[in-house]
Protein backbone atom coordinates (compact mmCIF):
# COMPACT_ATOMS: atom_id res chain seq x y z
CA UNK A 1 0.00 0.00 0.00
CA UNK A 2 2.86 2.38 0.84
CA UNK A 3 4.41 1.75 -2.58
CA UNK A 4 1.19 2.95 -4.20
CA UNK A 5 0.34 5.91 -1.97
CA UNK A 6 3.74 7.56 -1.47
CA UNK A 7 4.37 8.48 -5.13
CA UNK A 8 0.86 9.90 -5.37
CA UNK A 9 1.37 11.94 -2.20
CA UNK A 10 4.72 13.20 -3.48
CA UNK A 11 3.13 14.25 -6.75
CA UNK A 12 0.37 16.14 -4.95
CA UNK A 13 2.89 17.82 -2.64
CA UNK A 14 5.00 18.84 -5.63
CA UNK A 15 1.99 20.46 -7.29
CA UNK A 16 1.16 22.24 -4.02
CA UNK A 17 4.77 23.42 -3.73
CA UNK A 18 4.61 24.84 -7.27
CA UNK A 19 1.43 26.73 -6.40
CA UNK A 20 3.01 28.09 -3.21
CA UNK A 21 6.14 29.14 -5.13
CA UNK A 22 4.00 31.02 -7.64
CA UNK A 23 2.35 32.87 -4.75
CA UNK A 24 5.78 33.71 -3.30
CA UNK A 25 6.83 35.23 -6.61
CA UNK A 26 3.66 37.11 -7.58
CA UNK A 27 2.05 37.68 -4.19
CA UNK A 28 0.56 41.15 -4.15
CA UNK A 29 1.55 41.91 -0.55
CA UNK A 30 4.41 41.02 1.75
CA UNK A 31 2.11 39.12 4.08
CA UNK A 32 0.92 36.94 1.17
CA UNK A 33 4.52 36.14 0.37
CA UNK A 34 5.35 35.31 4.00
CA UNK A 35 2.40 32.94 4.29
CA UNK A 36 3.26 31.28 0.97
CA UNK A 37 6.89 30.89 2.00
CA UNK A 38 5.83 29.26 5.27
CA UNK A 39 3.51 26.96 3.36
CA UNK A 40 6.30 26.04 0.93
CA UNK A 41 8.61 25.17 3.83
CA UNK A 42 5.88 23.01 5.37
CA UNK A 43 5.43 21.22 2.05
CA UNK A 44 9.18 20.60 1.84
CA UNK A 45 9.07 19.05 5.32
CA UNK A 46 6.16 16.87 4.22
CA UNK A 47 8.08 15.81 1.11
CA UNK A 48 11.11 14.85 3.20
CA UNK A 49 9.00 12.85 5.63
CA UNK A 50 7.13 11.14 2.79
CA UNK A 51 10.48 10.14 1.32
CA UNK A 52 11.49 8.75 4.71
CA UNK A 53 8.34 6.63 4.85
CA UNK A 54 8.77 5.47 1.27
CA UNK A 55 12.41 4.49 1.64
CA UNK A 56 12.17 3.18 5.18
CA UNK A 57 15.16 5.34 6.13
CA UNK A 58 14.97 7.84 8.94
CA UNK A 59 18.22 9.72 8.28
CA UNK A 60 16.48 12.84 6.99
CA UNK A 61 14.17 13.39 9.96
CA UNK A 62 16.65 15.76 11.72
CA UNK A 63 16.80 17.82 8.51
CA UNK A 64 13.00 18.00 8.39
CA UNK A 65 12.88 19.11 12.02
CA UNK A 66 15.55 21.75 11.38
CA UNK A 67 13.69 23.12 8.35
CA UNK A 68 10.45 23.25 10.34
CA UNK A 69 12.10 25.13 13.22
CA UNK A 70 13.85 27.60 10.91
CA UNK A 71 10.60 28.15 9.04
CA UNK A 72 8.75 28.87 12.26
CA UNK A 73 11.40 31.31 13.47
CA UNK A 74 11.50 33.03 10.08
CA UNK A 75 7.74 33.40 9.99
CA UNK A 76 7.68 34.91 13.48
CA UNK A 77 10.48 37.34 12.63
CA UNK A 78 8.75 38.44 9.43
CA UNK A 79 5.43 38.82 11.27
CA UNK A 80 7.11 41.11 13.81
CA UNK A 81 8.70 43.05 10.94
CA UNK A 82 5.34 43.53 9.24
CA UNK A 83 3.55 44.47 12.48
CA UNK A 84 6.11 47.20 13.17
CA UNK A 85 5.36 48.82 9.84
CA UNK A 86 8.17 47.43 7.70
CA UNK A 87 7.97 47.42 3.91
CA UNK A 88 5.10 49.84 3.57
Amino acid sequence: MVELVCPLVMLMLTVAFAAAFVRVVIGPTLSDRVIALDMAATIVVALILTHCVQSGSFYYIPAAISIALLSFIGTVVLAIYISRGGAE
